[in-house]
């Protein structure tokens, strides 16, 4: 299933791995985990954040591709299962 996953990494507890320069190699690696369909970066309500567009077969996936962020980088993650304008063209067809 085609997933939205908003995270927001805590300012306080990221400004180290801003300042040695370590941030950037950790999100290298996660994004190379998740291997998301898009990835967007940005400020959310004040903290480093974003959101990520990725695909979960099995729901034993939160676990595997969401742990992570939290381990990592201290985020708080919500998730969103998304469609594209094709897919909802489709399930609005089958209503």
């Amino acid at each position: 299933m085609r997933t939205m996953v908003k995270f927001t990494i805590p300012t306080q507890e990221s400004n180290p791995l801003v300042e040695d320069g370590s941030i950037g190699q950790t999100m290298e690696t996660l994004l190379g985990k998740l291997q998301p369909e898009a990835a967007y970066f940005c400020p959310i309500e004040g903290k480093r954040g974003g959101f990520l567009v990725i695909n979960m077969e099995k729901e034993s996936e939160v676990v595997t591709k969401l742990e992570p962020l939290w381990l990592e980088l201290a985020a708080t993650v919500e998730t969103f299962p998304v469609a594209t304008a094709d897919e909802l063209r489709a399930g609005l067809q089958s209503l």
